[in-house]
């Protein structure tokens, strides 16, 4: 195809930050309405990516890659502007399409600056700008088949992110003025240092494989072949890709810079970080770890499942006891990514495609969950759960569409989420059965977390300072409506989306030299 359809869905975004920033500071409704038309454009794009998309297809030599781009860039040191597309990266790409609209729209007041001297801090375009700016970056991170062209903007991403979270956080007030949050500082620094730091390490573990390979592109490996690498060098150089994803994820007990960055970000930033950039993490394991260096890869299963179990006990466990909203859905989220994380690497057809699924179906339940939480947030002006109560009375449409995301994080049987955990938890089992069945107790766990929150929150007697809340406006209803029937759509027909994964979890299968066990009672016939 000689349009460059894949280049075109992240450079939209890209060029649309560039136009957001330059709007005069005047012009702050020009620059949401610019933004918002942007990501439905790009939004446009993802579809049609995902129409020309064959799931079926194999190209020349075995390269299943589609929609490829490659260009030289760095002739000298190898490194190709290189694009191409799986059907995991499709389904990713298109959540992350899907959901930027709904922050832009769900963040519409979150850096109007108020009329004090330090507005000039907040500058509305800078924010929309910011987003956009992310958007561009994970879009191309899930379309690089060149892994230094994936480095950087898997590095890049950080920044934007930084000032999102630093910068346009949650506002604290004295005496009518906003004032500066040193959480807020905190929580940025700590997300940018333990990211830089799982890049650092990744970049040189690209350099060794460079050394080893020749070269960076997967399209080459997919034709000819992974090249031939001592055992000890492959297992440092997947520990050094593995660890910068592990951060990223976040796995235990790299976790801890998650609950601070979503608790002192603005509810959509705190979407945008757990419900799009944070897949990339789980994304690059199936992609890089397991397509890259296989046998490491199976070398170090034992470990990584240990350390994902941790991860859905643990994170399951501190958000049974969190006070703060927005930090229990933080900690639950580190539960979730530790089932996506053990589907992957259980190793089974039906493990990787229930992680797909999940880090699909986890991206719109958390967004929804969240999106109705920073609503419920900016009319009470508190994330403690002990401030609320009774809320289900004065404004229901609120608490039913809380109590709808609520559901689909404790995987409720007919929403989208159970499917995923449902083909994990049998992926699993079929390899690792007692890690399967100890992994179950974290459904448990969720289920507490969930009804607790949702029981503190919305029902009871009415608190005197909710007694005046309004139920959710238009534009909210917009946000929050398309997400719940995603919700219900996915989980009872998610034939559509498996249909794209499966092919793809299929030759992840095959490069790893791995099959599905054999079951141990024949069927009958």
């Amino acid at each position: 195809m000689s349009f460059p359809l894949l280049t075109a869905t992240a450079a939209l975004p890209a060029l649309g930050a560039i136009a957001t920033a330059a709007v005069p500071a005047a012009r702050r409704t020009a620059a949401k309405w610019l933004a918002l038309l942007v990501s439905l454009a790009t939004l446009g794009l993802a579809v049609a990516v995902l129409v020309r998309f064959d799931p079926d297809y194999v190209g020349p030599k075995g390269n299943f890659y589609q929609l490829t781009e490659s260009h030289s860039w760095i002739a000298d040191f190898g490194v190709r502007y290189e694009l191409g597309v799986d059907g995991i990266g499709v389904a990713l790409i298109a959540l992350t399409a899907l959901l930027i609209p709904f922050v832009i729209l769900a963040g519409w007041h979150d850096a109007d600056p108020l009329e004090t001297r330090s507005s000039r801090w907040r500058p509305t375009q800078g924010f929309f700008a910011l987003i956009l700016a992310v958007e561009a970056m994970v879009i191309l991170s899930f379309e690089a088949t060149d892994v230094f062209l994936f480095y950087i903007f898997f590095e890049a991403m950080l920044i934007p992110m930084y000032f999102l979270i630093g910068g346009f956080g949650d506002r604290a007030h004295k005496d009518g003025e906003e004032v500066a949050s040193t959480q807020r500082s905190y929580a940025a620094v700590k997300f940018l240092l333990y990211n830089l730091a799982g890049g650092l390490i990744m970049l040189a573990a690209v350099i060794g494989f460079y050394v080893v390979a020749g070269h960076f592109s997967l399209q080459t490996i997919a034709e000819d072949g992974l090249p031939d690498m001592a055992t000890s060098t492959e297992r440092w150089l997947f520990l050094g890709f593995f660890f910068a994803f592990a951060v990223k994820a976040p796995l235990w007990p790299l976790h801890t810079w998650l609950p601070n960055a979503m608790g002192e970000a603005t509810a959509p930033v705190a979407v945008l970080i757990t419900a799009v950039v944070d897949k990339v993490g789980t994304f690059a394991m199936l992609r890089f770890c397991l397509q890259l260096f296989p046998e490491a890869s199976k070398w170090a299963t034992p470990v990584i499942l240990v350390l994902a179990l941790i991860s859905i006990i643990y994170g399951a466990l501190l958000a049974v006891g969190q006070r703060d909203i927005k930090r229990l859905v933080a900690y639950a989220s580190i539960s979730h990514f530790g089932f996506i994380i053990m589907g992957i690497f259980a190793m089974t057809s039906q493990g990787q495609s229930g992680a797909t699924l999940y880090m699909v179906n986890h991206g719109i339940s958390t967004a929804a969950l969240m999106l109705v939480a920073g609503f419920l947030i900016s009319r009470r002006g508190s994330r403690l759960i002990a401030d609320y109560g009774g809320v289900q009375k004065v404004a229901p449409v609120l608490a039913g569409t809380f109590l709808i995301g609520s559901l689909a994080t404790l995987s409720l049987p007919g929403l989208a989420p159970f499917v995923s955990e449902f083909l994990v938890l049998v992926g699993t089992f079929t390899r690792y059965p007692v890690i399967g069945i100890i992994a179950t107790f974290g459904i448990v766990l969720a289920a507490l977390y969930t009804l607790v929150l949702y029981q503190r929150t919305m029902t009871g007697p009415v608190k005197p300072e909710v007694s005046a809340m309004p139920d959710l406006r238009v534009r909210e209803l917009v946000v929050v409506t398309p997400l719940i029937a995603l919700l219900i759509f996915l989980g009872v027909f998610p034939k559509p989306l498996t249909d794209i994964v499966n092919p793809a979890v299929k030759q992840t299968m095959s490069d790893v030299q791995k099959k599905d066990p054999q079951p141990e009672v024949e069927a009958a016939k």
